[in-house]
C-alpha cells in the first residue's frame, strides 16, 4: 500500500516545473522585443553619408560655368587697335619749311588743342634724333594718316619740302583727301602745277584756313571707321 500511494505524489511534483516551462516559453514569444535606442553616430543613413562624401572628395570637382569662364565662351573679342584711325601713330603729317616753322606749330597747337585732339607730326618734335632725313620724311608721310603742305615762298624754296610733296603725290589720286595744300603768303598763280588737280585752303582767312584743315583732317578720319 505504502508504494501505491506513494507514486501519484511523485507524478505531481514531476508536473509542476513542466508548467512553469511552458508558461516561460509562451510569455517569451508573447513579448515584443525591444528596440534598440539608435544613436546618432550609428544612423542608418551614416554609411551612404560618408561614402558619397568620400566620393566627392576624391572625384574632380565639376566645372561650374564661372564668370570668368562664361567670358571664355563669348565670341573672341576683336582688337580694334590696330584697325582704322589707330592703324598708324598719327592722323596729320606737317610738312613745312624751316622758314615756317612758327607758323606750322601754331597749326599743330590748334589741332592737338581742339576736342578731336588729332596726333600730328612735326618733323622738329618728332622726328628721330641722328635718323637719316629721307628716311625720316618717308616715315613721317607713312605713319600719319593726312598730310598738310604749309605751301609758303620759303616751301617752294625747299628742296625737302618739294620731295614731300612728291612722296605725297605718289599716292594721289587714289588717296584722295589725305593730302591738304594750305596755300599761305602766295597768290593762286604761284600755286605749285604738280597740285593744281588738287583744291587748297585759302590761308587768307582769319585764322589761317586752321579751321578747314582741321575739318578736312576729320571727315578723312571719318572715312576710316
Amino acid at each position: 500500500m505504502a508504494s501505491s500511494t506513494s507514486l501519484p505524489a511523485a507524478h505531481s511534483q514531476s508536473k509542476k516545473p513542466l508548467g512553469k516551462m511552458a508558461d516561460w516559453f509562451r510569455q517569451a514569444l508573447m513579448k515584443k522585443p525591444k528596440k534598440m535606442p539608435v544613436s546618432p553616430e550609428s544612423h542608418p543613413n551614416d554609411n551612404s553619408q560618408s561614402a558619397s562624401q568620400l566620393a566627392l572628395q576624391d572625384s574632380p570637382p565639376t566645372p561650374s560655368l564661372s564668370p570668368v569662364m562664361s567670358s571664355t565662351l563669348s565670341p573672341t573679342h576683336v582688337d580694334t587697335s590696330s584697325s582704322g584711325r589707330w592703324s598708324k601713330d598719327y592722323d596729320v603729317c606737317i610738312c613745312h619749311s624751316e622758314e615756317d616753322l612758327v607758323a606750322a606749330q601754331e597749326l599743330v597747337s590748334y589741332l592737338e588743342g581742339s576736342t578731336a585732339s588729332l596726333r600730328c607730326f612735326l618733323q622738329l618734335r618728332d622726328a628721330t634724333p641722328g635718323g637719316a632725313i629721307v628716311s625720316e620724311l618717308c616715315h613721317a608721310l607713312s605713319s600719319s594718316h593726312c598730310r598738310v603742305l604749309l605751301i609758303t615762298p620759303g616751301f617752294l624754296r625747299d628742296p625737302w619740302c618739294k620731295y614731300q610733296m612728291l612722296q605725297a603725290l605718289t599716292e594721289a589720286p587714289g588717296a584722295e583727301g589725305r593730302t591738304i595744300p594750305l596755300l599761305s603768303g602766295l597768290t593762286r598763280a604761284s600755286y605749285p602745277p604738280e597740285l593744281r588737280f588738287m583744291y587748297y585752303v585759302d590761308g587768307r582767312g582769319p585764322d589761317g584756313g586752321f579751321c578747314q584743315v582741321k575739318e578736312a583732317v576729320i571727315r578723312y578720319l571719318q572715312t576710316l571707321s
